[in-house]
Order: C-alpha cells, then structure tokens, then sequence
C-alpha cells in the first residue's frame, strides 16, 4: 500500500528519548574537581585517536566540559595522555 517513493524520516520521537538518557555525569555524582591526575577517568572522555568527546555524545554540562577539557589538556602536557594514538582504547 505504501509507494516505493515514499521517503521515510526518523520521527522527533525518537530523538528527544535519546536525549532524555544523556545525564551530566560530574553533577549526577557531585563531582566538583576534576583530577587531571588519573589518566584511566580521563580515557572515558577521549576517543580512538585520542581526541576529546563532544558535549553531544558524553552529555556533559558546558561548565564541566570545559573543566574536563582542561584537564585532559594537562594530562597531555605531564605525559600522562598521548596527544595523538593510533589503538587508546
């Protein structure tokens, strides 16, 4: 019944639940510092090539993306996290 034609997109639906799972996960814990320190909780933040995960996909809060950024940043410069990998994860 339907035509071949026809063009289906994915509903509003779905994408507002995807984003109702996305939580901060700083203030959800209550974390205030991040510890550029420990590398291993810094990893769950940066991808395979060793770049830093957006807001988008992590559902962090700006304030503390920031936070995260720098962090990881500093991480980079006392050779703690690569700047660049081939195989991080």
């Amino acid at each position: 019944m339907s035509n071949k034609t026809e063009i289906r997109y994915l509903s509003p639906v779905d994408i507002e639940k995807r984003q109702q799972n996305k939580y901060c996960r700083f203030k959800k814990m209550g974390i205030q510092y991040i510890d550029y320190k420990d590398p291993e909780f810094l990893m769950r933040f940066l991808n395979e090539q060793g770049k830093i995960l957006p807001r988008r996909i992590t559902g962090n809060s700006m304030k503390f993306q920031r936070r995260l950024a720098v962090a990881v940043k500093r991480a980079r410069q006392i050779a703690l996290l690569p700047f660049v990998g081939d195989n991080l994860k």
